[in-house]
Order: structure tokens, then C-alpha cells, then sequence
């Protein structure tokens, strides 16, 4: 087993359960659309993946569509559906833990950097992470250019000294296009077989279990 001093996580489903906001907020876009969708669980799909993503892959939208209905997803998202967010049970704990056994904390989310900002201040963790580097539509949408863009900022160039922490299979694979180690944590959105399919390096339930296998 590796020993890593750098400690990327994902938030969306690594962090924060951020379902309810991101669920609700692709409704209310697709709604726009004349989409109507019921079941909230068939939205799931928007939780950890750029959005733009979700509606191509899931609902077949053109790239021209995909962006408006980021915006419409935009306008309910970021006065309401942000809030609509909370914070994984022990995952402070697993924070505060892993500072102590002398990690560098930082986040690399597809959120959009003032968002992820946002979060992590209404839930006082903000000062837990040394860097977040979110997504920025001009310069950086998918997982791969967050993560070089994290390592850029921040003068990292030993692959073998960070590892990623994410609930869907794009931090798996953003990981491994940048060529760093992954843990897929299960107590998110994604599942064993896509995690496997990814090609995660490590595969964990939960907080406890990835705390024994990075601290």
C-alpha cells in the first residue's frame, strides 16, 4: 500500500450529499425543455458528472442544448438548490483525522469554482483545504482539467504522491488521464461495477474503510 501525502477528493457524493439541490435544480432545467420527469431518482445520473454530461448522455441533447439547460439549471441551482446539500456523517471527522497524519487536503470538483467555494464555507470546512480547484467554463470542464489544474497551481509534479477520491467513474478516469491512483468510495453515487469498468485503483464503502487505507 502506497502512502500519499496529497489527498484529492471529489465533493459532489465524496463530500456532500448534494442529491436533493443537484436533483431537483436538473428538473426544473429539463422542465424548460418540455421534459417532465416524476421520479427524482431517474436524476441521479446529474449528481458527479459535468452537467452538460448528464444531458447529452442521458436525455440526448446537442452540445448547443446541453448549454443552455446549464443555464437553466444555473438560475434554480445557485438561489435555491445549493443549499438543498449536507455534509456526509463523519466525513469532518475523516478530515480533521487525515490532517493530523500530515496530509495536504484539496479538492477537485466539476462544481463551478464559486460554487464549490460556496459549499465549503456554508458547511465550515473551507479551512480544512490547503486548495479547491473547481470548473471553470472557459478554461476547465471536465474532471482531467481540474485535476492539472490543482497539480499546476500548486507545483505538484510527483504523480505517485497524490491519489483521488471521488464517488463516479469521471474521477476515476480523470485520475487515471492525468496518470494518478483513485479510490472510488461507494457511500456516493457510484457503483462497484463502474468503479471496477473505470479502472479504480482501490475501492472502499465507506469513511471507515477509507480512512484505514489512507491514514
Amino acid at each position: 500500500m502506497k502512502t500519499y501525502p496529497y489527498l484529492f477528493l471529489d465533493l459532489d457524493g465524496t463530500i456532500s450529499d448534494s442529491a436533493p439541490g443537484i436533483v431537483r435544480s436538473a428538473q426544473y432545467a429539463l422542465e424548460a425543455f418540455g421534459i417532465p420527469v416524476s421520479n427524482p431518482d431517474d436524476l441521479l445520473c446529474f449528481v458527479g458528472p459535468p452537467l452538460e454530461d448528464s444531458f447529452q448522455d442521458f436525455y440526448h441533447f446537442t452540445p448547443q442544448q446541453a448549454d443552455e439547460a446549464v443555464k437553466k439549471y444555473r438560475e434554480r441551482y445557485e438561489v435555491t438548490g445549493v443549499y438543498e446539500n449536507a455534509l456526509y456523517p463523519g466525513i469532518t471527522d475523516f478530515l480533521d483525522a487525515a490532517r493530523r497524519a500530515g496530509k495536504t487536503l484539496m479538492v477537485a470538483t466539476s462544481k463551478p469554482q464559486r460554487m464549490a467555494d460556496l459549499v465549503l464555507r456554508h458547511f465550515g470546512i473551507a479551512d480544512r483545504f490547503a486548495f479547491v480547484g473547481g470548473r471553470d467554463d472557459a478554461t476547465r470542464r471536465t474532471k482531467e482539467e481540474v485535476i492539472r489544474y490543482v497539480m499546476q497551481c500548486n507545483g505538484l509534479t510527483d504523480l505517485s504522491q497524490i491519489v483521488m477520491i471521488g464517488d463516479r467513474k469521471h474521477d476515476i478516469l480523470g485520475a487515471r488521464a492525468v496518470g494518478l491512483d483513485s479510490v472510488g468510495v461507494l457511500y456516493g453515487y457510484g457503483s462497484r461495477q463502474e468503479f471496477e469498468a473505470a479502472g479504480a485503483t482501490y475501492i472502499v464503502n465507506d469513511l471507515d474503510e477509507l480512512q484505514r487505507l489512507l491514514l
